[in-house]
């Protein structure tokens, strides 16, 4: 039988996972609407959250109160049957030590009751003997009923832990059911939510090299860039290694290296094979917003139709590159007004 938590959150992560496949299908958006979209989708989801997190907790506290509770009883039960266990010994004591003077006494039948009256020293003494003795089995026979009776009060409190432990069990079993349901959609929530946030910045990506490209005079499609991508940033350290190489027209050797040689070398040494010109490696590249580079990512000085110069972003406006003739290779600076697009392989 579905319970009906299981079909409500079922059908909440049905309509909010086909929310984020619509989102991840659609073409890249040419307004500022997607993102407004995008940011109210999140903004329900992030509320959805919070509620379903409020939820869990209250959830994992109950569980824990029905823990406990349990463990009292649990612990109630292992007390009452080391009572049983005392009040059984106790009764066996107490019969034994009963039938023992019942034995006793009809051994002893053969002494006649003159004798025993001649034995008391007075009146007082022999009422005093006869009164101890009746008291005596009497408080004897009340003992054995008394633990008896205490026995049969252990077992029916026995019956009664039993039935708690039972009915706290199952109060156990279903909040930890109703917590984990809970968490595994809290779980499902935030999974979607950075699906959301990276969909966000996405858009935001997309519309900044629109808005890059659409200076530089290009009109053709907006390739698609995975601003999440963390690029290549090992290519920094392999670049470092050739500082001081000359810079050599048509160069792609540690013995000297022109702009674009430099990229193409350090980039074969991760298994990225480029072309040796920087157009050619801008083409082959997926176009990045100058704001959107990671390090390792090159920079393309230039235009849309071609591309004079490249480097090796580095972070902030700092790059590595080979400048020209006479120079070596060495950290050196841009800006957004001599560089027109960044490119991640």
């Amino acid at each position: 039988m579905t319970r009906p938590g299981s079909i409500i959150r079922t059908a909440l992560l049905t309509v909010l996972a086909l929310t984020a496949l619509a989102m991840a299908t659609a073409p890249a958006a040419p307004a500022k609407g997607s993102v407004a979209k995008a940011k109210a989708r999140l903004r329900a989801v992030a509320a959805r959250l919070d509620t379903v997190s409020t939820q869990s907790e209250i959830a994992v506290e109950k569980l824990n109160q029905a823990t406990a509770r349990l463990e009292t009883i649990q612990a109630k039960i292992d007390e009452n049957q080391r009572h049983l266990q005392t009040a059984q010994e106790n009764l066996e004591q107490a019969s034994e030590q009963l039938l023992r003077r019942a034995e006793d006494m009809y051994k002893a039948r053969d002494v006649g009751i003159v004798d025993f009256i001649f034995q008391a020293d007075s009146f007082d003494d022999l009422i005093s003997q006869m009164d101890m003795m009746q008291r005596l089995g009497n408080s004897d026979v009340d003992t054995v009923h008394a633990i008896a009776a205490y026995k049969r009060e252990i077992k029916d409190r026995r019956l009664r832990l039993k039935a708690d432990e039972k009915a706290a069990t199952r109060l156990v079993a279903e909040r930890e059911r109703h917590r984990n349901e809970l968490v595994a959609l809290e779980s499902d929530l935030r999974a979607l939510t950075k699906k959301i946030k990276k969909q966000i910045k996405k858009l935001k990506a997309q519309a900044r090299l629109r808005a890059q490209l659409a200076l530089t005079g290009y009109s053709g499609p907006i390739p698609e860039v995975d601003p999440n991508s963390p690029g290549h940033p090992e290519i920094i350290a392999i670049a470092k290694r050739y500082f001081g190489v000359p810079y050599v027209w048509g160069g792609a050797s540690p013995s000297g290296f022109d702009c674009s040689g430099l990229t193409m070398y350090c980039y074969a040494q991760i298994g990225v094979n480029l072309y040796h010109g920087a157009t050619m490696q801008q083409r082959a590249s997926s176009p990045v917003a100058l704001t959107d580079m990671r390090p390792g990512d090159l920079i393309f000085f230039g235009n849309a139709s071609f591309s004079h110069h490249v480097a090796i972003f580095v972070g902030g406006t700092t790059c590595i590159e080979a400048p020209h003739t006479g120079d070596v290779v060495r950290y050196g600076t841009w800006t957004g007004r001599d560089a027109w697009i960044g490119g991640r392989f």
